[in-house]
């Protein structure tokens, strides 16, 4: 079994000793990472939220006028929240070959290679720059990567291809699902249980749409479009949390629930937002406008992100496949900034060590023979990238 530096393992210990759950600041780890940085003579750059309390961090090794590697991670972690964990899950404890500790596998430890290379990227770049790029929250839609795009979009000179260090077990990912999160409110008409035809029942209204999703769905299933290079190969529709009511004897005047589209890359899933609300539009809301005007469904956006379709020929997919030894390349079901980098013009893969199937559980773990293909990899491509004119 191959072991990692030690080097790399301290960061790995370093970076998940920092909570950074998503609803809290990362800035105590922005602002180590950055120092760990500036140590090594490597300027950086944030680029907050608008509360200031978290941030991106952007820094370029090597020289700003040529087009550059992206090396990218997300700092954030999911919470422990009602997880039980055998071990403090913001100290990292090694057992049986395997690093535990929440992010060790999602992601923290690509985040951590890449910084214990920070004094080979230095040695080896010289041409072609390479450029870290570190986000906030993107476990809750993707959402601090966007505002560090636009800081890049600014620039004078585009990186020329990225990687996100994802777990994918050290896989060349080219293509993955988008997603499109919706929150729906259901305003009802409440009144006394025994008077129920007076009322609009909000929850069984919720429940007709909801069971209208379910058949779009399987429809989907069925009759694709479909792509079987994909785990699950084609767009998928999902309904995953409801609230409503206050007693059993009231009618209940508002439910509200949460439903996503798991796309396809090509496949558009505001087309099929738009058929849902017609359904609700013609098959629902008259019956509940004939009680009382004042009901109705209203939906908004709450996340989304682009699927990722990197073409096979790319440089940054013949980059990754020589770095692994693969011959060939995967798609999965799961999302990533990769697609957001891909969207802003930037051609994007995802490769980084760990298993997915670890990701958000409690006693995650990532195995260390990961943590060293990922170091092996890293210099096989920073090989390529210093021999690139």
């Amino acid at each position: 079994m191959k072991t990692p530096s030690a080097a790399s393992v301290e960061m790995v210990r370093r970076l998940v000793g920092f909570d950074t759950t998503s609803r809290d600041p990362n800035l105590h780890l922005v602002d180590w990472v950055r120092a760990y940085l500036d140590g090594h003579g490597v300027r950086s750059e944030l680029v907050h939220d608008e509360t200031g309390k978290k941030a991106n961090l952007f820094a370029t090794i090597g020289p700003e006028d040529r087009p550059g590697l992206v090396l990218s991670g997300h700092t954030d972690v999911v919470p422990i929240d009602g997880q039980e964990w055998s071990t403090d899950a913001f100290s990292v404890v090694e057992k049986d070959g395997r690093l535990y500790g929440r992010g060790t596998c999602d992601m923290k430890s690509f985040v951590a290679v890449v910084l214990a290379k920070v004094p080979e990227i230095k040695a080896k770049v010289r041409a072609t720059p390479v450029h870290l790029a570190f986000s906030y929250d993107e476990e809750v839609g993707c959402i601090g990567v966007r505002r560090m795009l636009d800081m890049v979009a600014r620039r004078p000179v585009r990186p020329y291809a990225c990687i996100v260090g994802e777990p994918t077990e050290m896989k060349v990912i080219r293509a993955h699902k988008g997603k499109l999160s919706i929150r729906a409110h259901v305003r009802g008409f409440e009144c006394h249980s025994s008077l129920a035809p007076r009322g609009v029942n909000a929850i069984q209204y919720a429940a007709e749409f909801i069971a209208g999703l379910n058949r779009m769905g399987r429809r989907l299933a069925t009759d694709g479009p479909f792509d079987h290079e994909f785990d699950i190969p084609f767009t998928t529709v999902h309904t995953g949390t409801i609230q409503g009511g206050t007693a059993l004897n009231i009618v209940p005047k508002d439910c509200s629930f949460e439903f996503e589209f798991r796309h396809l890359p090509a496949h558009d899933p505001r087309a099929l937002l738009a058929e849902a609300v017609a359904f609700a539009r013609r098959e629902l809301e008259p019956a509940m406008h004939a009680v009382t005007p004042d009901t109705g469904f209203r939906f908004e956006e709450s996340s989304s992100f682009p699927g990722l379709a990197t073409d096979e020929a790319a440089e940054v997919t013949t980059l990754c496949k020589a770095a692994t030894g693969a011959n060939g390349t995967s798609k999965v079901a799961f999302g990533t900034e990769a697609g957001l980098f891909e969207a802003a013009g930037i051609p994007t893969i995802v490769c980084g060590p760990g298993n997915i199937d670890q990701a958000h559980k409690p006693n995650e773990f990532i195995a260390l023979e990961q943590v060293a293909l990922c170091e092996d990899f890293l210099s096989r491509v920073l090989d390529s990238v210093a021999r690139r004119a």
